[in-house]
């Protein structure tokens, strides 16, 4: 079967140029990276055009290989923007490997950063900071020997941290499948967060080094966690209202886990009005450390957490994604750099009428 006629770039086929304008800045600081190895002095593709270029291929749908992101590199629009010449294939394919993706962390963080939240209130005040975390699995290609899963495939993962109440991603890491989650989380937590995670994120020791790195948690933990009672605080109905039984300050675990923490936490039970497979309540148990927080906005903030699994739909699975890997990034250090130049894609959000109703899902926007 005869191969279909490959389509070539033109300026009217690229989309999001405008975004250049914010994102621009903020790469400028890369383009010094991997230059000890340019001892001739001819480098003609630095960083900071290369990750511009790549930005490309998230907001134009034509940009769907390696040829094509030679093409646009070679637009005067492009040119223009970036500051580069034409690209040679060469080049493009060992920048996956070459440049430091460490180095966009930083630049997705201070996006984040100047985004403004999007809820106003006592519900956004007491929930600022609200980071929703998790990890998805990505299907890999065959060659990704350092994505080996199983016996016969392969797979990377990504862990990705959401800011709830700005809609946007604030840090993301990729590793192989097998990659752990809380390991992940321990090596990149941050200051001045609120972090909601689900049962997978169950470790105590965790709970204590968010402490310790001065944010605070919302996280399930698992229906045979045991606690010792310190204190019975009342319910009340706006609190029943949403779905909570149960509010107790304890000390959690049994006498050797719990000689982990430092300080006394709160277990809340929450109905969730569903039944389980054999038809009895689904009832959460959601520990944290903010003894401050009324119970219902607690609640709240764990529903928030379907946040992030929504985000990691939208992106991972786009062609966007795809399309990235199409390109040749297979090595883990090129790989890296499209998950993490993923989040630095500027986000539209979508919001119902109440706060306590509504998941944010931001959605790659086209200009």
């Amino acid at each position: 079967m005869a191969q279909p006629r490959r389509v070539d770039v033109r300026d009217k086929d690229l989309h999001g140029l405008k975004y250049f304008r914010l994102v621009g800045p903020l790469l400028e600081r890369l383009q010094n990276d991997a230059a000890a190895r340019d001892k001739a002095g001819n480098r003609l593709l630095f960083f900071d055009q290369y990750a511009g270029l790549l930005l490309l291929t998230f907001f134009s749908p034509i940009v769907t290989s390696l040829r094509a992101l030679q093409q646009a590199s070679g637009l005067a629009k492009v040119q223009k923007l970036l500051g580069c010449q034409r690209a040679a294939l060469g080049s493009l394919s060992e920048a996956g490997r070459v440049f430091d993706p460490a180095l966009l962390r930083q630049i997705v963080g201070d996006l984040a950063r100047q985004t403004l939240p999007l809820a106003q209130g006592r519900e956004a005040e007491a929930l600022r900071g609200l980071t929703a975390v998790d990890g998805t699995v990505m299907a890999a290609l065959p060659k990704m020997a350092w994505a080996l899963w199983r016996t016969d495939e392969r797979a990377l993962k990504m862990h990705l941290q959401f800011d709830v109440l700005k809609g946007v991603p604030t840090d993301a890491t990729v590793t192989s499948a097998n990659g752990p989650e809380i390991e992940e989380l321990r090596a990149t937590l941050q200051a001045d967060r609120l972090y909601v995670v689900d049962r997978g994120y169950a470790e105590y020791q965790l709970f204590q080094d968010v402490i310790d790195a001065k944010s605070s948690f919302i996280g399930r933990i698992r229906d045979n966690a045991v606690w010792t009672v310190i204190e019975e605080r009342p319910v009340n109905a706006a609190a029943r209202a949403d779905g909570v039984q149960s509010d107790r300050v304890v000390r959690l675990g049994c006498v050797k886990s719990a000689a982990v923490f430092k300080q006394p936490l709160r277990v809340i039970e929450v109905d969730t009005g569903k039944t389980d497979s054999q038809g009895r309540p689904e009832v959460l148990l959601l520990a944290t450390d903010r003894l401050d927080m009324d119970a219902e906005l607690v609640a709240l903030g764990y529903r928030f957490r379907w946040a992030v699994e929504k985000a990691q739909a939208d992106y991972p699975s786009s062609r966007r994604w795809v399309c990235t890997l199409r390109i040749g990034y297979h090595r883990h250090s090129g790989v890296a750099q499209a998950g993490r130049m993923v989040p630095a894609t500027p986000g539209r959000t979508y919001r119902r009428s109440r706060m306590s109703d509504t998941t944010r899902r931001p959605t790659p926007p086209r200009a």
